[in-house]
């Protein structure tokens, strides 16, 4: 089976590690990790613990000597870390209806068939890693709502999920970036950019028709029924953020949740960014993350997470301008039979 992340080729500034023949003792390998300086020849710097950049002294490794290249995540990150992140992201999309599977490992979720976050089974369970998928179970909680089967599959605390779904009768998604962000206190709100004088930010409680009329799943409106959803009471905090003109017109929404993780801290999520098209590239986008960002530092928030695409070298380029740095990636794998 291929790799399921990070299989795009190799760029400099990337971290990764190399395994290497070491070629004074035949028959012995060594790994090098760090961040790739050039291609070629290949020359990496070894990291900081942590995984951050270092000044070390870079180490050149001739072509034949390289036996593997693998590409890791920027940082260093702990399993516990991407469970409790994935667990935060759970309580702001928890569907209809939820519950664990039978050996507490698999959070099962369905909502209203069609956002992908609100209607799979996630592997949240501290030994869902270690264990086999319950897929018997899965499939019947789906077919008792009407719904396809829908795995999310987390990197590496989703293996298990990996391997059973390298079989013909799964269909797997694209790679989703998961990026964080710790939240300063006090978190100032920034200036609104240059070139749109009278323009103001507002976060309510609930959405209003301006809102919810601006917002698309992937360039589609959604049904009545999923729009109830994503105004549903959560466990936790809801803020519907936009940006108005002078003219009173919404130009600019997302939607903010604070939840909390087992570990007890608290995230903000923010999602559904969307501009209107008359005023996009004037910096409304940055203008209203910053705002989400100062609305989750007072709500109490201590760190903040997004998703999007890794296809979206946009999105991933402005939010890594804001100081969001990708954490870890997931995807989510698609049972053809139930659907």
């Amino acid at each position: 089976m291929s790799r399921w992340f990070r299989n795009q080729p190799v760029a400099v500034g990337d971290r990764v590690v190399v395994r290497r023949a070491l070629p004074d003792t035949p028959g012995h390998l060594s790994d090098v990790v760090g961040h790739v300086l050039s291609l070629d020849p290949l020359t990496v710097r070894p990291q900081k613990i942590g995984g951050l950049p270092s000044r070390a002294p870079a180490v050149t490794i001739p072509s034949e000597q390289v036996k593997v290249v693998r590409r890791l995540s920027p940082r260093r990150v702990l399993n516990s870390e991407i469970r409790a992140i994935e667990q935060a992201t759970a309580e702001a999309f928890p569907g209809i209806e939820h519950r664990w599977s039978e050996d507490g490992q698999w959070l099962l979720r369905a909502g209203d068939g069609i956002t992908e976050r609100s209607n799979s089974a996630t592997p949240l369970g501290p030994a869902a890693s270690l264990g086999a998928v319950p897929l018997e179970e899965i499939r019947a909680f789906y077919a008792e709502h009407g719904l396809p089967t829908i795995l999310h599959v987390p990197e590496r605390i989703g293996r298990p999920a990996e391997a059973l779904c390298a079989g013909p009768q799964w269909e797997y998604g694209p790679e989703i970036l998961v990026m964080t962000k710790g939240i300063d206190k006090p978190c100032p709100q920034e200036p609104a950019p240059a070139g749109v004088p009278g323009f103001r930010l507002r976060v309510d409680t609930q959405p209003d028709a301006a809102w919810l009329g601006m917002y698309h799943f992937r360039g589609t409106p959604l049904p009545e029924r999923a729009l109830r959803l994503l105004r549903s009471e959560i466990r936790g905090t809801l803020g519907f953020g936009r940006v108005l003109a002078p003219t009173g017109e919404t130009v600019a929404v997302t939607r903010g949740t604070i939840t909390e993780s087992q570990d007890g801290r608290r995230w903000l999520g923010y999602s559904a960014v969307e501009v209107a098209p008359a005023y996009r590239r004037r910096g409304l986008a940055s203008w209203l993350g910053a705002a989400m960002l100062a609305w989750g530092a007072e709500h109490g928030a201590q760190a903040a997470y997004l998703q999007v695409l890794e296809s979206n070298e946009a999105g991933v380029s402005l939010y890594g301008s804001q100081g969001f740095v990708e954490h870890h990636r997931h995807r989510y794998a698609h049972h053809r039979l139930s659907s």
